[in-house]
């Protein structure tokens, strides 16, 4: 298995492994939706035996500057446990960190985020129509959000979202 930049032709796979993962085409939606919008930062799959099983999007926040927004992160169902979704954070978070994005943010479970560095702690500080302590928050330098606060703004399509 490898995990890449998603292609163009890659985009029929991702949309059903999307709509696959989440049962519903919602998802699938919205990553065409911040592709479209240009809010698209970083667009991974896994790709095994010439098959798309995984895809990951981070998209920009309109605030706070030079952070992302992670969502959503998808496995295709007959793959699903297998670490598939691990490999495909930890290879995203390593390109957001090198490209120098300041931050993550992203709601989620708990349990399953913080073992790739996210905090809801982190996160206290800003506002988020999500609820805590689902909201969670990354930084990926040493004190990038240190001393920071307010409103994270998502990408317009998260904005359209339900």
């Amino acid at each position: 298995m490898i995990i890449r930049i998603e292609a163009p032709h890659d985009r029929p796979a991702i949309r059903r492994t999307v709509t696959a993962a989440f049962g519903q085409e919602a998802e699938a939606d919205l990553v065409d939706a911040l592709r479209a919008s240009g809010d698209a930062a970083i667009s991974l799959v896994a790709e095994d035996g010439g098959n798309i099983v995984g895809h990951i999007l981070f998209s920009k926040l309109q605030a706070p500057e030079r952070c992302l927004a992670l969502a959503p992160v998808s496995v295709a169902p007959s793959r699903q446990s297998r670490g598939i979704g691990s490999k495909l954070i930890s290879e995203g978070l390593a390109r957001a960190k090198s490209a120098g994005w300041r931050g993550v943010f992203l709601l989620g479970a708990p349990d399953y985020y913080r073992r790739f560095g996210f905090s809801p702690e982190l996160a206290e500080s800003f506002e988020s129509p999500y609820p805590k302590p689902y909201f969670m928050a990354l930084e990926l330098a040493p004190g990038a959000l240190s001393g920071m606060g307010g409103e994270v703004i998502y990408a317009a399509p998260f904005q359209k979202l339900g």
